[in-house]
Parts: structure tokens; C-alpha cells; sequence
């Protein structure tokens, strides 16, 4: 698993490195363009007010993050969840004019994980212990997942075998790529009073592809000391669906178990024990696919700040949201407690198969995650700042979240940046989050097959959780390092551990690096 991992690291990295290299030079490109076009029109227009963004910025972030757990939501709520994860995005602010602001931002995001690759546990084999043919397992896998047999007519002279929830397997689904883009412009009032933005976004990856997009408007009273914001953001998303492989390959038999991908393969009841496949009673699971292959949020953003004194600052933010459509995962396996467990692999390791020693059977799905197809969330959420002294600022927040699902959460989040010379600040923060569980969850094997909706995601459990980090930050307040038009600003590094009290921990690595050009 670990030389795997690494491997898959190994050419994510160097995927990302390429990435980012590329925009990187568009974007400066894009920069330099606009910081050429606002001085031209500057200059002839004559206006000697002060610019909202005096010279074009570049800000860069790359993150590692690297998670392990026990309740993957894709193999019904057991099994790995181990996933590392390698992001890089670029931000370019460019001016344009005395009054508007460009925004274009790229992100690329490269994941590997335990979980998903188990959309498709199986690998075939022929009787005598070997690949059908000489090619990878990654082939068999793909040959697999679109219902094909490896080597000969369909069913002829071979087997399927079986990962575990636990251990990670070759198909596709292991890796994928988020590539992400947002350009987004904001322009202010002569008296810096009123800003009014707006942006587009759109997004994509492995099964899912998304289109969004706001407008905004910030309003100054009391000479500054008081903001008022409102926004609307929508996003219209749409599947492009993935099922569990077993799914797939009974809804291409036509529930024939004799046939196709099933021929020759034995599937074992809960005591390991092959089932006649021609009986009654028989594995039967639910097929039909999603039947709304779009989900679209709705959101609105509100928000009052206030400064209160010479020292604190406090802000009030309302985000209600309303998200239609299909709102399930289709890749996540849900297993009933009322029906009949069904198995394919290695019969000796039924007894244990929901303990990680298990590496060679798999159960097979009962049915895909069903949620309702609307949700209404309602966040709530106070933010206080407050100057202690010179050297330090204490940062206070607090968010009350409830939504139509029965989720309830809590979060706590505490800051103290602390000032440490002229140059450096040290970020220690700690954040505290609870919430009750879903009315639609179940663990695994507890959810009733008469029921209407049914998740065994535990993002949607009963849950306490903790993090801890730490930052540092370092500014170069007179931007002496230079390179050609590029000008360093500042650079920080933060360390983040997450832990929840159900078996999941995580790390998180950023680095960020700004940039002004002159």
C-alpha cells in the first residue's frame, strides 16, 4: 500500500509541478497585460485618486493532506480511508483602472484514494490461477467495470476474485484529478463606499462537473465603521454517474447469476457457503440508476460588521442555502440489515470480514446512498477581532449550523496571531466542531431496505471533532527581493491536525507565497 501510494505521489507531483508551471506563466502574462492597459488609461484620463489595488498580485498555494479512517462511505460504511491528497492553485489580482480588480484563480487538485478504488474490488482470473491475458490488472479492471469478461466468451473458463474494504485496488476510480478555475471582477465607488463583484466559475473531475457563479455588493456606513454585504451564489453541477462494478455487471446479466461476469464464480452466503444461483433466494440487488443526474445550489450570503472601539471588530454572517436535485453519491454502497449478505472472494474470510486482517472478500451492495432531493441549510455565525496589544490579536468565531436533514453542528474556532519582530507572526489556532447525525444515516448493515432514503456516509454521523494548528508567516513589508517585474510579499507555512472521536485523522501542509508585480 505504502509503495503504491508513494508511486501515485511521485507522478501527482510531477503532473502538478507541470500544471502550475503553465499557469503560472499565463497568469503573469495576464498581468502584465492589465498592468500595461490600467497605466496607459491612467495617464490619460489624469485622476489622481488612490487606486484599490496599486499593482497587479500573484498569490500561490500548494497543500498536502494525507487521512485515515475506518468508515469509507463507499464501501458502505467500513473499510480504508486512507487518502493523500496534493493541491496547487494560483490567484492573480490585476488592477484594472483606479477602481476595478480583476481576480483569475486556477487550481488543480490530485487525489489517490483507498476508498474509491474500491468501486471495483474485482479482478478476474482464469482457473489455473492466472491472467486471462498478459495485460496489467488495470485493464482487467476497466474490462470489469463495463461488463466484459477477460479472455474468451463471456463467462468461459474464469473466476472472479475479490479485494476487501480494507486494502486499496488497481481500478480507475484510485486516482483523480479537480481542476478548477474562477475569474471574478470587483469595482469601487469614488468614495471606496460601495463595491459591487461578481465572478465566474466552473470546475471538473472523474464524475462530476460544475458551473457557478455570484454577485455581490458591500456597502460602507459610519465613516467605514460599519459594512453591510449581500451575495448570491448558484452552481449548476451535473453526475456523470459511476455505480458499484457488481451493480453494473448484474444490471448488464439482467439478474441472470449464471451469466456474463458471474458465470463460473461462486457467491457466498454469510457462512461462506456457495449459493445456488438458480434458487429463490438469491442475491437481488436494487438497480435502478439516478434518475436526476443534475444538482444546483442556491445560496445567499449576508453579513453585518461593526467596529467597536479603537480595539475589536465584530461581524455577523447569514448564509442560508437550498440545493435541488440528486443529492446522494452514486459510488457509495449501502447494505440492509433486513436482507441476506452476499459475498464474493475468499470464504474463510467472511467470519471476519469486517476486521482490516480481512484483504480477500467483498460483500456485494444491496443498493447505492438515497437522500432526499432537496436540502436546506442554515448557517449562523459570529466573528470577533480584538487588538490585545501591538504583538498580539485574538480572533474569535463561532458557527451555530442547522439543516431539513436533522444535522445539527457546532463550531468553535480560536486564533492568536502573535507578532514576533518586524517580520514574522506565528499563527496558532484551534478549532472545535460537533454535530448530531442525519436522520437518513446508518452504519453499516443497519439500514432498512423498506426505508425511503439511506446513507452510510459518516460525514453525515454523529461526530466530535478536533484540530490543531500552527503558522508562520513571513513579510517582506518593503518588497526588496526581486525578480525582472516579480516582487516578493510574504510567505507562510501552516501545519494542521484534524482528529474525529469515530476512528479518522488527518494532516494537512500549506505553503503559500505572494507576489507583487511592479
Amino acid at each position: 500500500m505504502l509503495k503504491v501510494v508513494n508511486q501515485v505521489g511521485a507522478v501527482v507531483v510531477i503532473r502538478l509541478m507541470k500544471g502550475v508551471i503553465i499557469i503560472f506563466a499565463v497568469l503573469v502574462s495576464f498581468a502584465l497585460f492589465g498592468q500595461n492597459n490600467t497605466a496607459v488609461k491612467s495617464d490619460s484620463v489624469k485622476l489622481f485618486k488612490k487606486r484599490v489595488l496599486e499593482n497587479a498580485e500573484i498569490d500561490i498555494l500548494a497543500s498536502f493532506y494525507k487521512q485515515q479512517g475506518k468508515n469509507a462511505a463507499v464501501t458502505g460504511g467500513i473499510g480504508s480511508e486512507e487518502l493523500t491528497n496534493l493541491a496547487s492553485s494560483i490567484n492573480v489580482a490585476i488592477p484594472i483602472g483606479d477602481d476595478g480588480v480583476l481576480t483569475i484563480d486556477a487550481t488543480i487538485s490530485a487525489y489517490s484514494s483507498a476508498s474509491s478504488s474500491n468501486l471495483n474490488p474485482f479482478k478476474q482470473k482464469s482457473t489455473d490461477g492466472d491472467d486471462d491475458d498478459d495485460d496489467d490488472d488495470d485493464d482487467d479492471d476497466k474490462r470489469l467495470a463495463s461488463g466484459a469478461s477477460s479472455g474468451g466468451s463471456p463467462g468461459d473458463k474464469h473466476k472472479v476474485t475479490a479485494n476487501s474494504p480494507w486494502i486499496a485496488s488497481s481500478s480507475d476510480a484510485k486516482e483523480d484529478t479537480w481542476y478548477g478555475v474562477n475569474i471574478g471582477y470587483s469595482h469601487s465607488s469614488d468614495d471606496r463606499n460601495t463595491i459591487i463583484s461578481t465572478n465566474f466559475s466552473v470546475a471538473t473531475e472523474y464524475d462530476y462537473n460544475s458551473l457557478g457563479g455570484s454577485v455581490g455588493i458591500i456597502k460602507l456606513f459610519n465613516k467605514k465603521n460599519t459594512e453591510i454585504s449581500f451575495g448570491v451564489d448558484v452552481f449548476f453541477d451535473k453526475w456523470l454517474p459511476q455505480y458499484p462494478a457488481e451493480i453494473n455487471h448484474y444490471r448488464d446479466a439482467e439478474g441472470d447469476l449464471e451469466s456474463g461476469f458471474f458465470k463460473g464464480t461462486d457467491i457466498l452466503d454469510k457462512n461462506g457457503n456457495p449459493i445456488d444461483k438458480t434458487g429463490t433466494i438469491v442475491w437481488q440487488p436494487n438497480t435502478d440508476g439516478i434518475d436526476e443526474d443534475s444538482r444546483n445550489t442556491f445560496a445567499l450570503s449576508m453579513s453585518l460588521s461593526q467596529i467597536l472601539g479603537r480595539r475589536t471588530q465584530v461581524a455577523v454572517f447569514f448564509d442560508p442555502t437550498l440545493q435541488k436535485g440528486w443529492l446522494a453519491n452514486p459510488m457509495q454502497r449501502v447494505y440492509f440489515s433486513d436482507v441476506d449478505n452476499y459475498y464474493i472472494g475468499n470464504p474463510s474470510s467472511v467470519y471476519y470480514y469486517d476486521h482490516p486482517s480481512n484483504t480477500d472478500v467483498f460483500q456485494l451492495a444491496d443498493d447505492i446512498e438515497r437522500l432526499p432531493a432537496t436540502r436546506l441549510k442554515f448557517p449562523i455565525a459570529v466573528r470577533m477581532s480584538h487588538y490585545i496589544n501591538e504583538f498580539m490579536i485574538l480572533k474569535l468565531y463561532y458557527r451555530y449550523y442547522f439543516d431539513d436533514w436533522g444535522v445539527k453542528s457546532n463550531t468553535i474556532n480560536v486564533e492568536l496571531p502573535i507578532k514576533v519582530g518586524d517580520n514574522f507572526t506565528l499563527y496558532p489556532n484551534y478549532r472545535f466542531y460537533n454535530q448530531s447525525a442525519a436522520k437518513y444515516f446508518n452504519a453499516y448493515d443497519e439500514a432498512l431496505s423498506s426505508s425511503e432514503f439511506y446513507t452510510s456516509d459518516y460525514d453525515l454521523a454523529k461526530f466530535i471533532s478536533n484540530q490543531y494548528g500552527l503558522g508562520i508567516k513571513y513579510t517582506d513589508r518593503l518588497t526588496k527581493l526581486h525578480l525582472w517585474k516579480v516582487a516578493f510579499k510574504s510567505i507562510s507555512l501552516n501545519y494542521n491536525y484534524y482528529r474525529r472521536n469515530i476512528a479518522f485523522d488527518a494532516h494537512i501542509v500549506s505553503l503559500n507565497i505572494k507576489f507583487i508585480i511592479n
